[in-house]
């Protein structure tokens, strides 16, 4: 939950007469962009972060080679790793930090949902329930979407090699799940985001028109489509 080393402020938006969330979590397909967000957020708001360390689970590789081998292993490694974080964001809420985090625990059972046959699905949620995981409620949640073809070049791009077997059936299927969970999603303030022409990386005023569109939003559930 440190701050990003390496992170460097190179945008400073106009605060002026706005009130900062103090905990954004970004969500979004496997490559669409969520973590690299997250990260940047995080360096101009001088916020901690919060992450997914998928490549802490041995489980991962082995699950995008053969799903339905390691799809419980792999959800229970990530729920476990959730709780953990949890119990830390618990200790420390008496300092209250602000934080971005680039996943939504709510969104654990939509890929469970997913990725589990029936009788493991049961008990993953059997497990789920007694965790009782009560996560800080997020003040906006930022929705990153990408038509597969773009998650496809993304995740070529990045090079990661546990993410080489991930198949296109099942990219798609995470999409149409995504979609689904934020369409009734209504947990907290949500900007659903069309990333499919935006380079947050190599075009900073990409990010910039971004930041200053979310730091509009106190409450309800807005669309961010820069192509239209």
């Amino acid at each position: 939950m440190a701050k990003e080393a390496g992170e460097t402020q190179t945008y400073e938006p106009d605060l002026t007469d706005k009130t900062l969330p103090r905990f954004i979590a970004v969500e979004g397909n496997i490559g669409v962009g969520k973590t690299t967000l997250a990260k940047k957020l995080a360096a101009t708001f001088n916020y901690d972060t919060l992450l997914e360390l998928p490549e802490d689970n041995p489980f991962l590789e082995r699950f995008y080679r053969d799903p339905k081998s390691a799809a419980l292993p792999t959800q229970l490694h990530f729920l476990l790793q959730r709780s953990q974080q949890i119990q830390a964001l618990r200790q420390d809420d008496l300092f209250k930090p602000v934080r971005v985090s680039d996943f939504l625990i709510d969104k654990d059972q939509l890929f469970a949902e997913v990725t589990l046959d029936s009788d493991e699905l049961a008990l993953y949620q059997q497990v789920y329930q007694h965790m009782t995981l009560q996560a800080p409620k997020p003040d906006l949640v930022i929705y990153l979407q990408a038509p597969l073809a773009v998650l496809q070049e993304r995740i070529r791009t990045r090079g990661i090699a546990a993410e080489r077997s991930i198949s296109n059936d099942y990219l798609a299927t995470l999409n149409e799940a995504y979609t689904n969970f934020f369409h009734y999603y209504d947990g907290a303030p949500l900007l659903i985001v069309n990333s499919e022409d935006i380079d947050i990386v190599n075009r900073p005023e990409d990010y910039r028109q971004l930041v200053e569109y979310m730091l509009t939003i106190s409450s309800g559930r807005h669309y961010y489509n820069p192509g239209n």
